[in-house]
């Protein structure tokens, strides 16, 4: 693949709601440009994008994929991205790495929440955006509807630039307000000139529309357009250059990923519409005396590169997917990772299409590559020349909020299992992986169900590991709500030495976590090198709690009488009398379960929040206030017990069909309702004979 310079490169993601048509829209502008010689269908496994065996198997995206081609003069690096809000790790890859988001919308649903997400987050990282409406071939398509629910949803800067002429619910052409010519489409998706349909009204309105978008975007061209004179072409179309740049423009333009129409216009929009890497791929980072430096995209600066996108492959090894900002990265070069400190000995360097990789000697500024075998390198991390060290921000991808406990199949199996979460966090930093020492489980956190089983997916296909997934245990404690006096008497007479250890310990409830040990023994009842031997043998018993043997805390245990023998107490006698003391004494001192209790935030629309304080009451929350957030959202805040909150990602969601989001940390213990406590002592009993 030839070289170009940053002034002939866009990197453009496409993004928006899933059924969108976002994977069959990146195979349509790549057939058209002739990068591929057969349009392949999402439904048949042999898209261009979708080349990962879990995307195939399920019909949709689920990482974000390169596809670059060239149109005339200009190479677009086309990054494919998840619509589903499971896999959104891509999402925020394909964004970031970008200069500007195309996004999809389907002319049959309108405007969704993907829709929403999407240029939320472009605006929010400054990225140019494009609408395609998409599926104007479908039944029920309505480009009209669709562009008023654009305009109402994201304001003035929405503005057409192809429409469609529809009769019978059926497209006749589409109509360049731009050159204010019109299109027919063959079944091959060839274009023609048609004579203009008698739609004045309509039309004067859109083209008027454009004028003063463009008017807005330069003061010469405001006062042209307010003396009445009329835009050349090449105005028009610089100053919707400008426009988009400045996101004082969002272009919108429809067709059919299907049928291929609409889809020559879509590309030469992407080419005069959008800005260039040079002009829009400078960066903001962060030098190594903590400053902040503007990086241009420029091939003469020193090399600054980021790595946003990782594939773990157990058989090829690793693919690091980066973006030059400036300079030029070269197989024979060893650069600087920022985060480490440390050169990073390059392998080979590529230029990806999908799954087919193309080798290359040098990869210039603005351009999107990738480079195999980066041992210390990871998402998010800055490839730089030593001689200036500069950090990239890192991608803030959104938090894991549905945790499920790993099931084996296969004895043994616990080691390579969290071999292979490690590899697949690599690739997806949207994971989340924990071993508990407490419940004895490994917990694997995910976006969603349909991304929990990506996981156990790819965990088998990749690695040889068969698992299943459960809900995770839950670490509930013990404590006690009286105090008692117990006697604790340890005698023992067999041949030679006996063991003799006599204690009398006062329990009692504290505030605290861990075991208060005190002694009050007067007249060396108890000789004092004992007394370690006692908290030792408590120590040790609280570990295990008599109810359901969960761990105890909040007790205090004082040491205040006993009795010893010269010749046979020992520390192990007084460690067993302590234990004697505490099984006898716990069960008298009212013993209760806790439960652990989270803080929540939750941001939901203003229209969910009934919904919302509903569902947590039934999970025995307590709603403590409402705020408003930002995006015209509420957010709830309450205490919940986190033993309730297994499927609420899930309910969340569909409560909110996407839009409500939420934060859960641990708070506190407090105590279990006593209706509750007999089923988790029976299931406790249970796993503890299962152990």
């Amino acid at each position: 693949m030839r070289q170009y310079l940053a002034g002939k490169i866009r990197n453009v993601a496409i993004a928006g709601h899933g059924d969108s048509g976002k994977t069959s829209l990146a195979e349509a502008l790549l057939y058209k440009a002739g990068a591929t010689d057969r349009l392949g269908k999402v439904a048949d496994g042999n898209t261009v994008c979708d080349f990962d065996p879990e995307e195939t198997k399920r019909k949709v995206s689920v990482s974000s994929a390169v596809a670059p081609f060239t149109w005339g003069s200009v190479k677009i690096n086309l990054i494919d991205t998840p619509g589903l809000f499971d896999f959104a790790a891509g999402f925020y890859e394909g964004v970031r790495a970008a200069e500007s988001v195309l996004i999809c919308v389907s002319a049959r649903s309108g405007v969704s929440v993907g829709t929403q997400k999407a240029y939320k987050l472009a605006d929010k990282l400054g990225k140019s955006k494009m609408f395609f409406v998409n599926k104007m071939d479908a039944d029920h398509a309505d480009f009209y509807k669709v562009l008023e629910e654009l305009k109402a949803e994201f304001g003035p800067s929405v503005c057409p630039l192809v429409v469609p002429y529809v009769e019978d619910h059926k497209v006749q052409c589409y109509i360049d307000l731009v050159d204010n010519k019109a299109f027919k489409y063959n079944a091959k998706g060839e274009p023609s000139e048609v004579a203009m349909p008698d739609i004045a009204h309509r039309l004067e309105g859109l083209t008027v529309a454009i004028s003063e978008a463009v008017a807005e975007t330069d003061e010469a061209l405001f006062e042209k357009y307010f003396s009445g004179e009329t835009f050349t072409r090449d105005e028009i179309i610089k100053g919707i250059h400008d426009g988009v740049h400045s996101g004082t423009i969002t272009p919108v333009l429809c067709g059919s990923a299907v049928t291929l129409e609409g889809i020559d216009t879509l590309l030469d929009a992407l080419v005069d519409n959008l800005p260039s890497a040079w002009e829009a791929g400078a960066e903001m980072a962060t030098d190594a005396d903590g400053n902040e430096v503007e990086i241009a995209c420029t091939d003469e600066a020193p090399l600054a590169a980021f790595i946003f996108k990782t594939v773990a492959d157990p058989f090829v090894g690793k693919l690091s997917y980066f973006k030059v900002v400036s300079g030029k990265l070269s197989g024979e070069f060893a650069p600087i990772n920022a985060r480490t400190g440390e050169p990073e000995r390059l392998g080979k360097l590529i230029y990806v299409i999908g799954k087919k990789q193309e080798d290359t000697a040098f990869i210039t500024a603005g351009d999107i590559g990738a480079v195999t075998k980066l041992s210390n390198s990871i998402t998010g991390d800055t490839l730089c020349d030593p001689k200036r060290v500069v950090s990239f921000d890192r991608i803030e991808f959104p938090d894991a909020c549905l945790s499920m406990a790993v099931k084996i199949k296969q004895k043994g199996d616990e080691g390579k299992v969290a071999q292979g979460m490690g590899r697949l966090i690599e690739e997806d930093p949207t994971i989340k992986f924990e071993q508990n020492a407490e419940t004895k489980q490994q917990v694997i956190s995910g976006l969603g169900e349909q991304h929990l089983d990506v996981i156990v997916s790819k965990l088998k296909s990749k690695f040889g590991v068969d698992i299943g997934l459960e809900k995770p245990r839950v670490a509930y404690r013990e404590t006690i709500r009286k105090t008692v006096k117990v006697q604790g008497k340890h005698k023992k007479q067999s041949g030679g030495h006996g063991q003799y250890g006599d204690v009398w310990i006062e329990f009692s409830p504290y505030e605290g976590e861990d075991l208060l040990f005190e002694e009050n023994v007067f007249g060396g009842s108890v000789p004092k090198n004992f007394f370690p031997a006692v908290e030792k043998g408590l120590q040790d018993c609280v570990k295990h709690g008599v109810l359901a043997g969960y761990p105890m805390v909040g007790l205090k245990a004082v040491l205040l009488d006993g009795s010893y023998h010269p010749v046979d107490s020992s520390e192990m006698a007084f460690k067993m009398a302590a234990s004697l003391a505490y099984k006898a004494g716990i069960p008298q001192a009212s013993p209760v379960l806790l439960e652990p209790i989270g803080n929540l935030k939750v941001y939901v629309p203003d229209s969910n929040t009934g919904d919302i304080i509903s569902e947590l009451n039934k999970r025995r929350g307590r709603v403590l206030g409402m705020n408003p957030a930002e995006d015209n959202l509420q957010m709830i805040e309450g205490e919940v017990p986190m033993s309730e909150m297994g499927d609420f990602a899930t309910v969340l969601r569909s409560t909110t069909q996407g839009r409500g989001y939420f934060t859960l940390t641990f708070e506190r213990y407090e105590q279990l309702p006593s209706n509750l406590e007999e089923s988790v002592i029976e299931e406790a009993k249970k796993l503890n004979e299962a152990e």
